[in-house]
């Protein structure tokens, strides 16, 4: 087909072929004339085919001109006895088929508005098909969703080869309707499942893509909130799984730990533990089902140690779970990497949280004194702002350690019986020894303050 030369030529002519389909299913072939514009090599084209098959689909969706049910393949109804009717809406769902997956290829274009309007187009076309639904109902009510379609999208969005950040941001707003942002999660969820299943090695754009979606849903904090639904329904049914804030956070939980299980790339990694305390946990249906990671991410060490006791912190103290060598690996945790790390202020608050039970016994806590007195040797004079108050804070709530710094007749300083390099804070000897450190700093005596909180 000659289009007429500029974006205003491609409009009229694609505008009348439209009309021409929409008027009379004698015209059907036109649709193939469109179609070849959204393959055209000019942006400008292809924007204008994008507008005439979402006006041309969005009306035959709405008249019912397509078929609906289980598709059957094109050539055996067309050589078949089937009527006119039936051959002509069989026909033209292929068509639209074809038409949603080049919208989706679009999703890849170079140029950013090509993609942008190829995503409000196929939400578009969720919305209308939602609405008359292509499927047939297995019973009265049964809620319809047009998931295969809406799977397109999301797929297009994690893109293995593509970095989608600004289109994601796009569709964030789409995620304010619960059950697009219901279906964002299980579509999510298979399409994590399939990139990563039998791939030795997944592009780290991938991951970036996925993170970006994911971390984009939150859900409502109770029930009565689940209101707002992009595609509308004469009435909502309780036996619906999209109307229960229990089905949000299963599918929400299914989500989370399917792309937690993999291999993350440590940028990754950082990105889920600075959110994983305040926009994961607590939507959980089960959060202890996330020790799995957080044990793998505390032993990995260095900055990603420091952001996993966030989450583990929740989980000991809120979920009552057990962590054995936790104390160990938090000991080991403290060297002088940890004065120069972004997280610092956190991992000091966190740190003080778990030291300010009672019940821990007194060589525990005589132990982190004296690796963080022995590292205010060296420390620069800006974490001694944290250390000190830090240390004060510990034999304030533990006066059995206060020895340390009343100790009439210590040992000399080259009789330390404190043992730096022994990993096992409870065979390190540090209640046996002294604060001499903090003499030596000039400042033994500085009254306790609390803990610099977390910026």
């Amino acid at each position: 087909m000659e289009l007429e030369a500029g974006p205003e030529g491609a409009r009229r002519a694609l505008g009348r072929l439209v009309e021409a389909v929409l008027a009379s299913r004698g015209e059907a072939n036109a649709v193939f004339d469109i179609l070849a514009v959204l393959q055209s090599e000019d942006q400008e084209e292809i924007q204008e085919a994008v507008h005439a098959c979402s006006r041309l689909f969005g009306a035959l969706l709405a008249r019912g001109e397509l078929f609906v049910g289980q598709l059957p393949s094109e050539e055996m109804v067309m050589a078949g006895s089937q009527g006119a009717t039936r051959k002509y809406k069989v026909w033209m769902r292929h068509r639209y088929h074809s038409c949603c997956n080049r919208l989706g290829e679009l999703l890849a274009y170079p140029s950013f508005q090509v993609k942008e309007l190829a995503l409000s187009t196929l939400m578009k076309l969720v919305q209308l098909e939602g609405a008359h639904p292509l499927e047939k109902p297995k019973w009265e009510g049964n809620y319809l969703f047009p998931r295969q379609l809406f799977k397109l999208v999301v797929e297009g969005l994690l893109s293995l080869e593509e970095d989608h950040s600004l289109l994601l941001s796009q569709f964030r707003e789409y995620l304010e309707h619960d059950d697009i942002r219901y279906h964002t999660m299980q579509a999510a969820s298979d399409t994590v499942a399939r990139v990563t299943d039998g791939r030795p090695e997944v592009p780290l754009t991938f991951w970036n893509n996925a993170f970006t979606l994911l971390s984009s849903v939150s859900l409502p904090r109770q029930e009565s909130d689940l209101s707002s639904f992009y595609i509308k329904h004469a009435g909502l049914s309780d036996k619906w799984k999209v109307v229960h804030l229990k089905e949000h956070r299963k599918a929400f939980q299914v989500m989370w730990l399917g792309f937690l299980k993999h291999q993350l790339p440590l940028r990754i990694c950082k990105k889920v533990l600075v959110i994983m305390h305040d926009s994961i946990l607590p939507h959980l249906a089960q959060p202890t089902l996330m020790i799995d990671f957080l044990t793998r991410a505390y032993d990995i060490g260095g900055a990603i140690s420091l952001l996993a006791l966030n989450g583990l912190f929740i989980l000991i103290h809120k979920h009552n779970l057990e962590y054995p060598d936790f104390y160990r690996k938090l000991y080991s945790l403290l060297d002088p990497s940890v004065f120069h790390v972004k997280y610092r202020a956190r991992f000091f608050h966190l740190a003080d949280l778990f030291l300010s039970s009672s019940h821990l016994p007194a060589y525990l806590v005589a132990a982190f004194a004296k690796r963080l007195a022995r590292l205010a040797l060296t420390a620069p004079p800006e974490a001694l702002l944290m250390v000190l108050p830090f240390i004060c804070n510990l034999l304030r709530r533990h006066p059995a350690c206060r020895v340390l710094v009343h100790r009439p007749r210590g040992p000399e300083l080259d009789a330390d019986p404190y043992d730096p390099e022994e990993e096992d804070p409870a065979q390190s000897r540090a209640l046996e020894s002294s604060l001499w450190e903090l003499q030596v700093r000039g400042v033994l005596g500085a009254p306790p303050q609390p803990p610099t909180p977390p910026t």
